[in-house]
């Protein structure tokens, strides 16, 4: 039974004083994890959109069935893993309404200044094949059907993964900095595994991004639901400022 809330200071809310929940892997993490990491594989080895081109003939549309699909599976399987923190963890964040919401375009700043940094550094920015083919998707589909995939699915599945069990539920076992530097590094890599020629300025953006990540959760006691607002906030943004610019200039 959950403990009584610390009483509240005057003009302040009351901090939740609820006893935290395992960070233990369970059966159904695994399959979660089973089912990105396998069809992560397979869709990276196999055409998988060739194969719905028989029943939707734009490739384009194909290839947009074949990611929501994927990422509708992943997100219900991470749902059900992790739904009791997702409500400890949005009740604890709706206990500091102005700092969360202060927080979220604060870290999209810094993702922004991050990758600007990092560019500096490494070189000219190249477009990576992951952000051309979001860019082809966000260019020739509707945003009514783009938004719940970039927005609201991809974050929470990938939040899920490399942040609530590559960090937070991995750190039970080893140090949570060695978590926190395997999540960013494979965060990065999956973003430009298909890169035939890997380069610094093509990994630099999603460095960047999930450096803040990383951090925003961490700093925030291992609360993935402020991570995943970021990282849908810094999807959001990409997606009206694709909206927004022509798609001309987008072509060039």
């Amino acid at each position: 039974m959950a403990s009584p809330e610390i009483p509240a200071r005057p003009g302040r809310p009351a901090v939740l004083s609820e006893p935290p929940l395992s960070y233990r892997f369970t059966r159904v993490d695994g399959a979660a994890l089973a089912f990105y990491v396998g069809a992560l594989l397979l869709l990276s080895l196999t055409p998988a959109a060739l194969a719905v081109t028989a029943v939707i003939e734009d490739p384009v549309l194909a290839s947009y069935a074949v990611n929501f699909t994927f990422y509708l599976i992943a997100g219900f399987l991470a749902v059900i893993a992790a739904r009791a923190y997702v409500v400890r963890e949005t009740r604890i964040l709706l206990t500091r309404p102005w700092l969360t919401l202060g927080v979220i375009p604060l870290s999209v700043i810094a993702m922004l200044v991050a990758t600007m940094v990092l560019v500096l550094i490494t070189g000219p920015p190249q477009t990576s094949v992951n952000q051309a083919a979001a860019q082809d998707l966000m260019t020739s589909v509707s945003p009514w059907l783009i938004v719940p995939l970039f927005v609201v699915l991809a974050p929470f599945v990938e939040e899920y993964i490399f942040r609530h069990l590559l960090i937070g539920k991995l750190s039970r076992r080893w140090n949570i900095w060695v978590c926190a530097l395997l999540s960013l590094v494979l965060f990065s890599a999956i973003h430009v595994v298909q890169e035939a020629d890997f380069s610094l300025p093509v990994v630099a953006p999603y460095l960047a991004m999930g450096a803040v990540l990383v951090g925003v959760y961490i700093w925030a006691g291992n609360n993935f639901m402020l991570s995943y607002a970021v990282h849908a906030a810094k999807n959001l943004l990409a997606v009206l400022l694709t909206y927004a610019v022509p798609v001309e200039l987008l072509q060039q």
